[in-house]
């Protein structure tokens, strides 16, 4: 069935200074404000945002607990328009110091928290302690994951994104991404939205392609189809005009020919996008790069 979400990233450095922390949630409140009011369903701040500005080395006396004085104030906001936030902040749990990203409800409810799998060196010598898990967070619209700045260098940390069930990846960071978080998108079929310390951040598209970008205006915002799938073009771009032919336009495709692949979505409340590819026997990329490597494989003598 046709899934559709309006996620939106906020790309922004605060102008106040941390020492004047009620300006800082200000602005942070009115931003999200406009991402609801531009109908945006989960709204994503950059990497430790309330508390940007202050070296590493002061995150030890800065930190919060969540729930803690900046998640209360957001869970509000997240309360009253309705939407998901993503609130990164430095916590402190007990006698540890963590990068986290604060996953906060449309109720302002606290609904995950990530913890920075790969914290800096820098971070690490201040104190910080590493997370240990990879989780993924359902919400009512899919299943989301966070990642966090150094985080993107790390396969296992996004293919675990991916592998573990999320549809939309969030990035918040101090540094842009870039190529990286488009690779990304286009080798494992997931959507990126990333929020960064300055402009460019990105809603990028699973074939790759950015959606939309923040430039001036900190805050982008971009509508996504969830029962969506990218296939590669072998033995599947002929199944395009069956699909056409029963569905008409309950479906829909994009094509992305200079990678040799394609989407397919559900438009439809009645079909999703693993019925077209059951009934029309779709075969997806990973299964077909296996079913590559075992011919090669075969046409080696290899077992």
């Amino acid at each position: 069935m046709a899934r559709y979400v309006t996620v939106s990233s906020v790309s922004h450095h605060p102008e106040v200074p941390y020492e004047d922390m009620a300006g800082r949630l200000e602005r942070a409140e009115a931003l999200s404000t406009r991402a609801a009011r531009m109908g945006a369903d989960i709204v994503a701040f950059p990497e430790v945002y309330p508390h940007l500005g202050l070296p590493s080395e002061r995150w030890p006396e800065i930190a919060e607990t969540v729930p803690g004085p900046t998640t209360s104030h957001m869970a509000a906001v997240a309360r009253r328009n309705r939407t998901y936030i993503i609130w990164p902040l430095v916590e402190r749990r007990e006698d540890r110091l963590y990068n986290a990203a604060v996953l906060l409800d449309r109720q302002g409810q606290v609904a995950g928290i990530y913890h920075k799998m790969f914290p800096t060196i820098g971070e690490i010598d201040s104190g910080v302690v590493p997370g240990t898990e990879i989780p993924v967070f359902d919400t009512d619209f899919g299943r989301i994951g966070i990642a966090i700045c150094f985080d993107l260098n790390f396969r296992p940390i996004i293919e675990g994104l991916s592998r573990n069930g999320a549809e939309v990846i969030f990035f918040s960071s101090m540094y842009r991404g870039g190529l990286q978080l488009r690779a990304w998108a286009l080798e494992l079929g997931r959507y990126f939205v990333s929020s960064i310390t300055g402009e460019l951040g990105q809603i990028i598209d699973m074939s790759g392609v950015v959606l939309a970008e923040a430039t001036y205006e900190a805050v982008c915002v971009a509508r996504l189809n969830l029962d969506r799938r990218l296939l590669h073009m072998d033995y599947n771009w002929n199944k395009m005009d069956a699909m056409l032919e029963k569905y008409g336009s309950g479906v829909s495709f994009r094509y992305f020919t200079r990678e040799a692949v394609y989407t397919v979505a559900s438009e439809r409340d009645d079909l999703s996008v693993d019925d077209l590819v059951r009934e029309f026997e779709l075969e997806e990329r990973e299964d077909y790069y296996l079913r590559a490597y075992c011919a090669r494989n075969t046409a080696l003598g290899i077992g």
